[in-house]
């Protein structure tokens, strides 16, 4: 297999380099530039990839409220560039979306078969990305995944850590509740539905569900650091774009079809800490 890692730069595009063992090309936004569909089908022309993973997007949730037109370019017309590049050159598509495709209403797991109702922009323009991908790619997967972390680049766990290795009293929303993911475990199963023809959509989180608060605790406590915390609500930590009371998601179509390895979140992010030196503060493999 052939592979086309986009947003090769990111957690799970450095992830994904990490576990795969064939032939890659990795690109990310200096060699090239998803919402330039010329360049795009000159790319995958180029490279002919059996396989296509779309890990590119605007991930700064607050930003994209205000950088709206960027947010789409990259987020939806750029998905749409890979699909129709895809299609036209044979090659599979997968495209990473999000838990922000849904409104936070709810207290049940979201299975894929459920309605999106994005309540941002970031939301929104993830939710129109898929769809065209569903549109002008029919050999496609669309992965929704939620609160990732990963060895590389910044993120959440990496937030908090360095924050309590600064002495800083810790405050962490506790009424926000999802699912985190590891960067490790969601590129096993991506590398994994590459070789399948199972095309559709599916969530991939690692199982179980907590609050912001219960995530960094947990990860702390593993940390050796000392540090103070305390949970706090939502309107004590406002923010720009409205993030989902409860995303939770379901991996109900991978249980169905390739098989549900999702490790429980607590299992993943304690081994994602064996790795950490809270003397450096680095993670280190």
């Amino acid at each position: 297999m052939k592979l086309l890692i986009t947003g090769s730069r990111g957690q799970l595009g450095t992830e994904l380099q990490r576990q795969a063992t064939c032939g890659i090309t990795a690109v990310d936004v200096d060699e090239l530039d998803i919402t330039k569909l010329d360049s795009v089908r000159s790319m995958i022309k180029k490279v002919a990839p059996d396989s296509i993973i779309n890990c590119a997007a605007y991930t700064n949730v607050d930003k994209c409220e205000t950088d709206k037109d960027a947010a789409f370019a990259v987020n939806a017309l750029g998905a749409r560039n890979l699909a129709v590049a895809a299609g036209e050159f044979g090659a599979k598509l997968i495209h990473i979306s999000t838990d922000y495709v849904f409104d936070g209403s709810g207290n049940e797991p979201r299975r894929e078969w459920d309605l999106p109702n994005p309540e941002s922009v970031y939301g929104y323009t993830k939710l129109v990305g898929e769809q065209y991908v569903r549109q002008f790619c029919p050999r496609s997967f669309i992965i929704r995944t939620a609160w990732l972390y990963g060895y590389a680049g910044a993120n959440f766990v990496k937030t908090i850590l360095n924050a309590a290795r600064s002495g800083k009293p810790l405050k962490v929303v506790n009424d926000q509740r999802g699912n985190p993911t590891s960067a490790v475990d969601l590129a096993k199963h991506l590398l994994k539905l590459a070789e399948t023809e199972e095309f559709g959509i599916y969530h991939c989180t690692n199982n179980g569900e907590c609050s912001w608060y219960e995530f960094a605790a947990e990860f702390l406590k593993r940390s050796g650091l000392k540090y103070t915390i305390e949970p706090c609500t939502t309107e004590e930590f406002p923010r720009a774009a409205k993030r989902p009371a409860y995303s939770s998601l379901d991996n109900m179509m991978l249980r169905l079809t390739t098989g549900d390895e999702m490790r429980s979140w607590q299992d993943a992010i304690a081994e994602y800490m064996e790795h950490y030196n809270k003397d450096s503060g680095d993670f280190e493999l």
